[in-house]
């Protein structure tokens, strides 16, 4: 399917590697341009090459951390003047880092899940906005979890922090249409991310195996999908494309669950 991207510009946060880099070449491959948001440089190299090398038409990698709005605003800037004042697509892909149970956590650590898992999105969005109004047509697609639904021992402030980003996401899908900005969720499920892989290492599982990954997760948190399988960055990318593109024109405000099969409703 043509999702009417050719020479629409698109920024992914996150977009160095796991679900946000699938996302960034599904947007290159129908010849989006792209820019990636990522903390180190290394890494956004070695991610700009990979869509170059797919025959993106523009990659560029800027290095920041999201919870830093200054420095956000200055990307931001940066792209306005690369791109026409103009942005079609943004995307935050970004996710918090903090684990452990209630018990464990302190105070810094809930602020640090928040400031990465909520108020990273918050800032992107707002350096965003005057760009993607004054473009002809804008989409947002922010990454919550389904764990937000599907709740978990380990995952208190990260689950919350998602929690931020999906009540958020729903407010400014009611507050951006009046601009005709669709505003969308999407709420991955088990994937094969390098956290959920390393996971499963250190509980002596292969966590390559898709099918060991969901049998593990299964055993250590009663969370199995109806699929026998753990599901894989590349099977998010498009879901997210689609949202992100023209050929999404009426569905806002959405939280689309990609989780290999659940009980949510």
């Amino acid at each position: 399917m043509d999702l009417g991207l050719r020479d629409a510009t698109a920024v992914v946060a996150g977009g160095a590697r796991g679900m946000g880099l699938a996302t960034a070449r599904c947007l290159a491959d129908d010849g989006a341009r792209v820019a990636l948001i990522g903390r180190t440089r290394s890494v956004l190299d070695d991610a700009v090459a990979d869509l170059l090398d797919r025959g993106a038409p523009e990659a560029v990698g800027l290095v920041a951390d999201t919870g830093d709005e200054d420095r956000v605003q200055r990307v931001f800037a940066e792209l306005g003047d690369r791109w026409n004042g103009r942005l079609n697509i943004l995307v935050n892909a970004v996710g918090p880092t903090v684990r452990g149970s209630f018990d464990e956590l302190s105070d810094a650590d809930w602020r640090r899940a928040v400031d990465e898992g909520a108020m990273g999105m918050v800032h992107c969005v707002r350096a965003a906005l005057p760009l993607l109004r004054a473009a002809e047509w804008a989409r947002i697609v922010n990454f919550s979890a389904h764990s937000t639904q599907r709740q978990s021992v380990i995952l208190p402030a990260y689950t919350a922090a998602k929690a931020m980003v999906t009540s958020i996401s729903k407010n400014l899908s009611l507050l951006l249409a009046r601009d005709e900005i669709l505003v969308n969720v999407v709420s991955p499920g088990s994937i094969s991310s390098e956290a959920l892989v390393g996971w499963a290492e250190s509980v002596g599982v292969d966590g390559t195996d898709p099918y060991a990954l969901m049998s593990a997760i299964d055993e250590h948190f009663g969370h199995p999908a109806h699929l026998p399988r753990a599901g894989s960055p590349e099977e998010i990318g498009p879901v997210v494309a689609f949202l992100a593109s023209r050929r999404n024109s009426y569905m806002t405000g959405a939280n689309i669950n990609v989780d290999g099969g659940s009980d949510f409703t």
